[in-house]
């Protein structure tokens, strides 16, 4: 087995992890690769491309939070292996261990006491005079979200071509199951299992407090304009990241990926201990 490191170098701890990490890999056999800003972190100069990973290794890990997994996923490019999150962060709900379980999970790597959460992705593309200006691919969310003005935007969604609503608010996001537990959740939306077959639109502090979150199938195609030239331009955002700003008359398709995201999990895991751990549910 050839495991792919990728480490946030901003972090505070991904140094020491990251070698922790490899001589528990060693110690059990398993080789690594590491990307090449993560070697760097370590004064190396062998380092690869994190867009690589996918000829060169069987799986990849990543010392960071959930915002380090978030961005790996951009740079990993088509990705079809699994990928094990270390956390040295803080909430950790894409991360597969602790960096104080390193031992536990080489020890499952060696023995193949794992398995995989595919995870739906999201594709969004942006139209503007019906030509297509960009294209990026999400785990959590597309959001539309007022720009510079602060002024609540207008937003039409339509789902299948069939109008949905008209939106006053200060935003709309389209999340992932996946998504449920960020953003989409800040913003009054319901907690989904990974495995649901939905999207979410959740609209972000709304003008009228009758427009709700809704739960759609994934199978759907979803279309946000914007209609009012009075609102100004908007901010498009891909979790948190890639970022677009979206014009009068700009139009945004986003719909399921035809590829997925397989989160590693180690035996004992599951997503609704995840939840009364870092949501600190106490029960009765």
């Amino acid at each position: 087995m050839n495991v792919g490191i990728l480490a946030n170098p901003h972090k505070p701890g991904s140094s020491p992890t990251l070698l922790a990490l490899r001589t528990a890999l060693s110690d059990r056999g398993i080789s690594s690769v590491l990307e090449e800003e993560t070697a760097a972190l370590v004064n190396e100069t062998d380092g690869i491309p994190a867009s690589a990973f996918s000829k060169q290794v069987d799986l990849a890990a990543v010392i960071g939070g959930d915002g380090t997994m978030l961005h790996a996923l951009s740079r990993f490019g088509s990705f079809e292996k699994p990928v094990a999150g270390i956390n040295v962060g803080t909430l950790g709900f894409l991360t597969s261990c602790k960096d104080n379980e390193l031992e536990v999970f080489a020890a499952s790597l060696a023995e193949g006491r794992f398995t995989t959460s595919p995870r739906t992705l999201l594709e969004a593309a942006v139209y503007r005079s019906s030509k297509r200006i960009a294209a990026f691919t999400a785990l959590n969310e597309i959001t539309v979200a007022r720009g510079e003005t602060g002024r609540m935007v207008s937003l039409r969604a339509r789902v299948n071509g069939e109008l949905l609503n008209d939106y006053r608010a200060d935003g709309l996001i389209v999340a992932t199951p996946t998504g449920s537990t960020a953003y989409s959740l800040s913003a009054g939306g319901p907690l989904v299992a990974p495995g649901a077959a939905v999207f979410l639109i959740t609209p972000i502090c709304p003008h009228s407090l009758s427009q709700r979150s809704l739960v759609l199938s994934d199978s759907c195609m979803v279309e946000l304009s914007s209609e009012d030239g009075q609102s100004g331009p908007m901010l498009f955002t891909v979790d948190g990241r890639d970022s677009v700003r979206i014009e009068q008359g700009d139009r945004i398709e986003v719909r399921k990926s035809i590829r997925s995201f397989h989160l590693l999990r180690l035996e004992g895991q599951s997503f609704y201990e995840a939840l009364r751990q870092k949501l600190g549910w106490q029960g009765v």
